[in-house]
């Protein structure tokens, strides 16, 4: 029972100093210090989505769906989430006969991933022993 009570108090020990080292972290919760990650982001698609626009000017349909190895039913769900956020900008445009459509990161876009990777970050240099 003494041991069970120990090894409690070294976790909620180890919880209090990771809370602690993300106080200063932007975009904190103020409950109990951890960072209020953007669900938005935080889905997998969608963080490849942001993160692929980061480094390209724009991409294509076509090009993020090959890029992220989805179909365009959960690309297109997915995209449309991020755009009415307003996180990435979508035009659409003939290219001769054929449709295209062309997605851009947006100026709140790019902040948001760059808060996110922040809290990433944070929370990665909190958690490890140094």
């Amino acid at each position: 029972m003494a041991k069970q009570s120990a090894l409690s108090k070294e976790k909620q020990k180890k919880a209090d100093t990771l809370a602690q080292r993300l106080r200063g972290v932007r975009g904190r919760s103020d409950e109990g210090g951890m960072p209020d990650f953007d669900r938005l982001i935080h889905e997998r698609t969608r963080l490849g989505i942001v993160s692929a626009l980061a480094v390209n000017e724009a991409l294509t349909f076509n090009d993020l769906k090959k890029l992220l190895k989805t179909t365009d039913g959960n690309l297109s769900v997915h995209a449309r989430k991020l755009e009415e956020a307003q996180y990435i900008i979508c035009t659409k445009y003939f290219d001769g006969r054929l449709p295209k459509t062309e997605f851009r990161l947006s100026e709140p876009g790019r902040s948001a991933l760059s808060r996110y990777l922040d809290h990433m970050e944070a929370l990665i240099r909190a958690t490890r022993d140094k």
